[in-house]
């Protein structure tokens, strides 16, 4: 009967030989890299977005995601139609998509709705623990998080900047969206402030793109001193229709959005948009890795751009203080 020390000895040898002719390649193959998949719901379209999506995914890529390697980003797009959103959403979640990132209230609102166990990543909603979309800003809870655009006054604020480009100024025109549950709140600062500088408001509601020709027609009839347009992504899509408009009536305009002063409107005065989605990619990268996004606490802004289009304000005879331009952080010339 053969030795068990010598028969202990043969296996070992015969092992070690058939480890010696594997192929060195074969013994070094990478692990499988786990390909994430993301949703951006975006609220008009890919064109229109550039300037938002493009720091987004800048951000992904300094965190170390290579898109089409370990990272892949579903788009849809709402062409500037909030009724689109229950459809793109659910077209997401069929996707399998780990994560949806989206801009604004309504887009946040809808994902709840049709994917309440979705983890989502908010970016620039208004108010999002007074519209109910989280619990508080500290401790979200549920599957939301983000970057919140509220501040204190911000409609004052854009009010108070018209009176320093307007002398005189006792008549403003506001357009809001009733279907954005932040603008209840907006429109009343917008009342509110307008006591205390003793203005006349002319307010009109504009839910969709055919609402513009009304609210226009209102505007023209009216001839307010000055217009102030309200944080909207279906405003941000119609975005050439409303300066166009601002420009053939002469009128001053204040926006939330930088986007509509490149567009050549005058002035615009609100939160880092772009800087905003870059701290998305933030969130998502903290996601991926396992963290629970309602422990996330929401990121409220620290600064805010002031933007002033010299040209514009040339073509509308306005004198731009020079206190004010010393103030701007950027001038379009």
């Amino acid at each position: 009967m053969a030795d068990p020390a010598d028969r202990r000895r043969f296996v070992w040898r015969t092992a070690a030989v058939a480890l010696l002719a594997t192929p060195l390649a074969s013994l070094a193959q990478p692990m499988p890299v786990r390909v994430h998949r993301i949703g951006f719901l975006g609220n008009s379209t890919a064109a229109l977005e550039a300037n938002l999506v493009g720091p987004f995914r800048e951000g992904l890529r300094d965190l170390g995601y290579v898109e089409g390697r370990d990272l892949v980003i579903e788009y849809r797009w709402a062409e500037g139609d909030y009724k689109r959103f229950p459809k793109l959403v659910a077209e997401l979640a069929a996707l399998g998509v780990e994560i949806i990132v989206t801009a604004g209230t309504p887009a946040a609102q809808a994902v709840q709705r049709i994917a309440p166990s979705m983890p989502l990543v908010m970016v620039a909603v208004g108010d999002p623990v007074g519209t109910g979309l989280v619990a508080s800003l500290a401790h979200p809870g549920g599957k939301s998080t983000g970057l919140t655009s509220i501040a204190p006054d911000l409609e004052g604020k854009r009010l108070e900047l018209l009176t320093r480009l307007v002398p005189g100024l006792s008549h403003v025109a506001v357009i809001w969206n009733p279907d954005n549950a932040f603008h209840a709140g907006s429109e009343r600062e917008v009342q509110a402030a307008s006591h205390v500088l003793h203005f006349d408001v002319l307010s009109l509601p504009v839910r969709t793109a055919a609402d513009f020709d009304k609210a226009f027609d209102a505007i023209a009839a009216a001839r307010p001193g000055a217009l102030i347009v309200l944080a909207d992504r279906v405003y941000l899509h119609n975005r050439a229709r409303i300066v166009d408009f601002a420009a053939r009536q002469r009128l001053p305009a204040v926006y939330a959005y930088r986007e509509l002063v490149d567009a050549g409107g005058l002035m615009s005065f609100g939160p880092d948009y772009a800087e905003m989605h870059r701290r998305a990619a933030a969130y998502v990268d903290k996601i991926l890795k396992g963290a629970n996004p309602g422990e996330l606490p929401i990121e409220q802004p620290t600064k805010f751009r002031l933007l002033i289009n010299v040209r514009t304000a040339r073509a509308l005879d306005i004198a731009i203080p020079q206190s004010l331009l010393l103030r701007a952080d950027e001038v379009i010339q």
